[in-house]
């Protein structure tokens, strides 16, 4: 958890997308929305986004890896190997192949809480690009609230891992 926290905080030095903040908060849960628009057809965009191996942060995973991410569409999995087992991350509860991602769970440290979360990533043309807006709405109980402890460090990690998601479509980066 410690490790979450002192990455969410170094992550908050990164550009973050045109639009990110917090926009509902109580103890109980919050929601949070981010947007950007990549210069790329929503086609490669959904490519990319199905594979996030490509353009996680391995600072944000069990194994340190990124290379262990994937997103099985059909076994509905975003899931990590692990050396000795796996993390289910979220569970894909709707994918429509092109436009609309829909996955249900806690991610990071929100695992070992009560919270849940339903996360939709949803991807509509925008003139050349594509506009990708996230929403994850997370709710239940964690120790001191999840608004006081969770909602800032969630928005900027997330925040961060659209802005890789840009870079690598954009300009073909990856770790």
């Amino acid at each position: 958890m410690r490790r979450f926290l002192v990455a969410a905080v170094m992550a908050a030095s990164i550009a973050p997308p045109a639009l990110a903040e917090v926009t509902d908060r109580s103890p109980e849960g919050f929601e949070l929305v981010q947007t950007a628009t990549i210069a790329a057809a929503p086609a490669k965009v959904w490519a990319a986004l199905v594979e996030p191996a490509r353009w996680w942060d391995s600072g944000h995973t069990y194994s340190g890896d990124a290379k262990n991410l994937s997103i099985d569409l059909v076994t509905g999995c975003f899931c990590e190997r692990l050396p000795n087992g796996y993390v289910r991350h979220m569970t894909v509860v709707y994918a429509d192949g092109g436009s609309t991602l829909r996955m249900s769970g806690g991610l990071g440290p929100l695992q070992q809480s009560g919270a849940v979360g339903a996360l939709e990533i949803t991807l509509k043309p925008q003139g050349a690009g594509t506009q990708v807006k996230l929403t994850y709405d997370v709710g239940g109980y964690a120790k001191g609230g999840l608004e006081a402890t969770w909602a800032a460090p969630v928005d900027i990690v997330l925040g961060q891992q659209l802005t890789r998601l840009k870079a690598v479509v954009e300009k073909g980066w990856s770790e």
